[in-house]
């Protein structure tokens, strides 16, 4: 209790200063604005764009790379909620901004899209420590500008890795900690030979036997860019690719486990009966090809341009026992006079994927008005197909069991402008055109059933801003329009999804000086038509998101920095919101009866978006080589669904880190860092997600919680060095 006032009182005390703000000035002379590459700047918002942005730089992201995957990089970012199926942040893990989940977060990767076409979720597993090749990261919160890819509905995230090395370097880093950790990086670059010609190379491995039983992690990785630089035109070719094996921890800890201490208990590959099944695993590797030239037209215009394809292959194992062979369209074997119809078995479910296309953009920037004229086309095609690879009663066949493709194009065009138009003044305008056709040919459950559908989407966002000294003040407005995922469409034609909407306005002020810095930023999110899991189940017997008619996030986002002495500096950011489903009906399963029951609701929380969400960094540089840092996090409750039932939730949690660096440098040692990181301090014991299934058995309702649970006290430890 005595932490978490100490840590409340802090918060309160740096409630209005930004933490981001703190380091604007550095930012500016680092790659943001000035060394940004123009395929990223395209799609980036600039320094006086009238939204809720977050820049991280190449330091920034370096401090918090410790292996696990970009989402924990930025946890201690506005407004950020991670979680982690193996309770480490290696492995599969995920990531909500204002309360809005990966699936409508844009992500880019030097301004090609990223998001899985199909689900729209950014899987960063595919990417293993992508991290240490990344210069540079900005999130902008809300609709933000116009992006590539899917549409933004509570942020779009945009990674840079295109950045130019000037100086040759070698660097290997090699980190060890808890639950049997390791991670080896070895990085090297040519520096720029004859100011031309530059190439980087990185080799990674990382690997983790998780928190939760058997949720181990196999990853490796690779990433190499070369590139030309002339004196108008530039080119560039990025080659990267990953490759990842985990076993599954996706059902989560059963409510009852929790209780009764289990929290590390998996039930993946259980239906084993000798035992959990040993190969109950995920396998994907993800290879992506990027192509970028850019061109100096004259003195105030730039034209790039990027070609890029990304191949993915993978499937999932699982053992399943009692499964009846005609399931899996398989014929019954006969042994003696005994039909055989029931069996255990394994499976795989496959997917492979191409995704390519093209992005452009002509930016012209003079003293007052930039402008950028941008775009993009992708296609997208992927085959799913599922096999029994063997059957505890003999194998009858090998053909698959289903094989469904969709296939989805999207066309994508954008017009920018920021100009000043008076004295401290500036106006924004941004309008962008989207065409998505999306074909999808049957599922496994629904094999017969062939969708064409065509979106239009017309968002125009708008914005004013006020910059004087060291003061800013901005309004702006957006909106957003956000297609169905795959699954979305796995009912009959009278039941299909319609497409999101999203209103998004925001009003901030910041105020930063060379010791402090605050800022507060005002939203209004109202959608129409959003997408959330009901409990209604489809003709198929699926459950699937339904569109509901009126929901809203407000909120005030509160951030700030202080520097009082050159041995401390301390930060902190707080997010207050509501988010809310203004008539909300859920349907329960009667398995007395048959159908389900439905109960009404006037005004509910939306799943899985905490009212309060906070995060504080104090660092202390008691050596002039040294820096030791406490980092808090705090995340208020969490609903499972959207009813605001108290019986279905995840309990707030305050969880603080404690990081050490310590750097120092010899003669050919350029720069030599140890690193110590202590995770949860201490060993608070909290989730960080979950879910629910309920149903009525018997006359009563039987509510069935899964959770997440996250690691107790847990360390790691490294050495980077940089020659």
């Amino acid at each position: 209790m005595k932490r978490i006032a100490f840590m409340s009182s802090f918060i309160l005390c740096c409630i209005s200063l930004a933490a981001q703000q703190i380091q604007q000035n550095e930012n500016q002379k680092d790659s943001f604005y000035t060394l940004t590459p123009v395929e990223v700047r395209s799609i980036r918002a600039p320094a006086n764009a009238p939204f809720s942005i977050t820049n991280l730089s190449k330091k920034d992201i370096e401090k918090n790379n410790s292996g696990q995957d970009l989402p924990f990089i930025l946890n201690q970012t506005p407004s950020v909620v991670v979680n982690s199926d193996a309770g480490t942040g290696i492995g599969y893990t995920g990531i909500h901004i204002r309360g809005t989940d990966g699936t409508r977060i844009n992500i880019t990767l030097n301004g090609i899209p990223y998001n899985d076409a199909e689900s729209q979720i950014s899987y960063f597993v595919d990417l293993p420590d992508i991290a240490s090749s990344v210069n540079s990261i900005q999130i902008q919160r809300g609709v933000g500008t116009s992006s590539n890819g899917a549409g933004a509905f509570g942020a779009s995230i945009n990674f840079s890795t295109n950045e130019i090395n000037r100086d040759k370097y070698l660097e290997l880093n090699n980190i060890f900690g808890s639950f049997n950790t390791t991670k080896s990086t070895l990085k090297t670059g040519t520096g720029l030979i004859g100011t031309h010609y530059t190439a980087d190379l990185r080799l990674s491995t990382i690997s983790s036997s998780g928190y939760i039983d058997r949720a181990s992690s196999a990853l490796r990785s690779f990433y190499f860019s070369t590139a030309y630089i002339g004196d108008s035109s530039s080119l560039r070719l990025n080659i990267f690719s990953g490759k990842e094996k985990t076993y599954q921890a996706w059902y989560g800890v059963p409510e009852e486990d929790l209780k009764a201490g289990r929290r590390r208990i998996n039930y993946a590959g259980m239906e084993d009966p000798d035992g959990p099944y040993p190969n109950q695993t995920d396998n994907y590797r993800q290879t992506h090809y990027q192509l970028f030239y850019d061109h100096r037209l004259g003195k105030n215009i730039t034209f790039n341009t990027a070609l890029f394809y990304t191949r993915g292959k993978g499937y999932y194992e699982e053992y399943k026992a009692g499964q009846d062979y005609s399931k899996y369209n398989l014929p019954y074997p006969v042994i003696g006079p005994d039909t055989i119809r029931i069996t255990d078995l394994v499976r795989r479910r496959w997917l492979s994927n191409h995704f390519f296309g093209d992005i452009f953009s002509f930016q012209y920037k003079d003293e007052k008005t930039q402008a950028t004229l941008g775009g993009g086309y992708t296609q997208y095609s992927g085959d799913h197909y599922g096999i029994v690879i063997n059957a505890l009663n003999g194998l009858t066949g090998t053909a698959p069991y289903y094989d469904n493709d969709a296939f989805k194009t999207d066309l994508n065009i954008f017009l920018k402008q920021q100009t000043r138009f008076a004295l401290h003044w500036y106006y924004f305008l941004d309008l962008q055109f989207r065409h998505v056709k999306y074909n999808i040919n049957g599922f496994e459950d629904n094999p017969g059933l062939s969708l064409r559908n065509h979106f239009n989407f017309f968002n125009p966002k708008a914005g004013i801003s006020y910059i004087k000294n060291s003061w800013k003040g901005y309004f702006s407005y957006g909106l957003g329009r956000h297609e169905p995922n795959r699954d979305d469409f796995e009912a009959n034609q009278s039941q299909q999804p319609k497409p999101e909407t999203l209103h998004d306005f925001e009003a901030g002020i910041e105020h930063s000086e060379k010791t402090y810095s605050w800022s507060g930023t005002l939203y209004y999110m109202r959608y129409r038509d959003q997408l959330v899991l009901t409990g209604k189940i489809n003709d198929i017997g699926a459950y699937t998101r339904t569109n509901i008619p009126d929901s809203y996030r407000t909120g005030i986002e509160l951030q700030g920095g202080i520097r009082p002495y050159s041995w401390i500096h301390a930060a902190a950011n707080l997010s207050l919101s509501q988010n809310k489903i203004m008539n909300f009906t859920e349907y329960i399963d009667d398995y007395d009866n048959g159908g389900q029951k439905i109960n009404s609701y006037h005004s509910t929380n939306i799943a899985l978006s905490p009212s309060v969400i906070g995060g504080a960094t104090i660092s202390f540089f008691p050596y002039e080589n040294l820096e030791i840092s406490l980092l808090s996090k705090y995340v208020g409750r969490q609903y499972l669904d959207n009813t605001q039932h108290d019986d279905r939730t995840i309990d707030p949690f305050f969880v603080e880190n404690l990081r050490a660096i310590y750097t120092f440098s010899h003669k050919w040692l350029k720069k030599a860092e140890l690193m110590l990181m202590v995770n949860n301090l201490f060993n608070t014991q909290y989730e960080s997600g979950g879910y629910t299934y309920n149903y009525f058995s018997g006359g009563k309702l039987s509510v069935n919680n899964f959770y997440f649970p996250m690691a107790g006290i847990n360390f790691m430890m490294g050495l980077n060095v940089k020659f």
